[in-house]
């Protein structure tokens, strides 16, 4: 059916890949390409006898758009799926104008120097995207991504008007470290150590880091606390769900990871304002992401679930209806099956699925779209044919 380029090898990638060659069908070919031409190796040996997708590897520069327009050349793929990091999307993005070659994400961009989160950067390349002929489609992963999917489902089953959502995200797995990040902790503590935010009637509403703090009695999991965070996802929602009055982004942290954060935050490791030392230029945060945990590493330590999903609130057929989808995953039985963590498996699979509507044309829209632009159904049937059921609950606790 098509070929797909890879571009990254991380733990996500390393999910993604494992299911595109579940998939042969739709991913006949894909090449993994990164800068480490050797992590690509060793995947594609892993894989290869145990699929009919045939693979190859290359190295590329991402920041590199002379090196990503001749590999695309090269290579002549279908689509081109961006799971390296989001500092780069804007370069691929290009690569991709330039050959007119399809795209897709599981992140927004994000500046290098500064840690800001939203998609104007991207959205901006919508009327050249579209005069291509090509397609760009933005947050296949779980959050962003799955959540934009089940807002899409939810809209169309189950309300005539959404007016709040809340997002849920809860790891609740144990690796077994004092402190560690389940995925790049650069991404994952710019993340979290910045200001929070919501959507609340037209106008973005700013709290300090982990000011709003909840509990929530997670199905399958238990009470967990959760803390209010900013997250992309919000804002294209605000855009793309009408009606909408509120939207909020929970995501739970044990006290240890906090403790541990504030710790780094209070000696400077966090920043990303670069320092001198010995006479050379260092990024603090860049220096603690080289001696933490790496974690594609975690997974053959990590136990326990994650639970991540939306409660909305709204109106069908003018009564008020409240409904809560959500999937739980186990990251010892997301290890055994790919030998990754289940952070990792709950972006990987979306992310194969959503380069699959792409290249079924199940989704053809050209132009720059967000995932919830699109019709939910075959996605949400992917996600229980790929590893993620979801479950449905039309009477949950609610957030207050």
């Amino acid at each position: 059916m098509g070929r797909a380029l890879i571009i990254g090898c991380g733990g996500v990638a390393s999910v993604a890949i494992h299911k595109c060659c579940q998939y042969s069908e739709v991913f006949e070919e894909i090449c993994i390409a990164s800068r480490t031409k050797s992590k690509c190796d060793a995947l594609k040996e892993k894989l290869e006898g145990k699929t009919s997708t045939v693979i190859t590897t290359a190295q590329v520069d991402a920041d590199n758009v002379d090196q990503l327009v001749a590999l695309i050349e090269s290579y002549q793929p279908d689509i081109v799926m961006n799971l390296a990091l989001p500092y780069q999307d804007l370069k691929i993005m290009d690569a991709c104008l330039k050959t007119k070659t399809h795209y897709m994400d599981t992140a927004n961009y994000e500046p290098e120097d500064t840690a800001k989160f939203e998609y104007s950067w991207q959205w901006a390349y919508r009327d050249a995207f579209e005069k291509a002929g090509i397609t760009a489609l933005l947050g296949s992963g779980f959050d962003p991504g799955v959540t934009g999917v089940f807002s899409a489902y939810a809209l169309k089953h189950y309300f005539d008007e959404i007016e709040y959502i809340d997002i849920l995200d809860c790891n609740a797995g144990d690796h077994g470290y004092p402190f560690a990040t389940n995925f790049n902790p650069e991404i994952n503590i710019r993340e979290v150590s910045a200001n929070g935010s919501y959507w609340e009637n037209g106008h973005w509403v700013e709290t300090e880091p982990m000011e709003i703090k909840r509990v929530y009695n997670f199905p399958e999991i238990g009470p967990k606390d959760m803390y209010l965070l900013h997250h992309e996802e919000i804002e294209s929602l605000a855009l793309n769900i009408p009606g909408i009055k509120r939207i909020r982004f929970f995501m739970t942290f044990g006290e240890s990871y906090l403790n541990h954060l504030r710790c780094l935050e209070d000696v400077g490791m966090t920043s990303i304002e670069p320092i001198m030392y010995e006479g050379r230029p260092i990024v603090p945060l860049q220096f603690l992401k080289a001696v933490l945990p790496d974690p594609s590493t975690l997974g053959a330590r990590t136990k326990g679930k994650t639970n991540i999903g939306c409660i909305f609130r709204g109106k069908k057929d003018g009564k008020d209806r409240t409904y809560y989808v959500y999937n739980v995953c186990d990251h010892e039985a997301c290890y055994k099956e790919v030998g990754s963590q289940a952070v990792a498996y709950t972006t990987g699979v979306p992310a194969m699925i959503g380069a699959a509507m792409i290249l079924t044309k199940t989704w053809n829209k050209p132009g720059v779209h967000n995932i919830e632009e699109f019709d939910p159904d075959p996605f949400m049937d992917c996600l229980c044919r790929f590893g993620l059921p979801f479950q449905e609950s039309f009477d949950p606790e609610l957030v207050d």
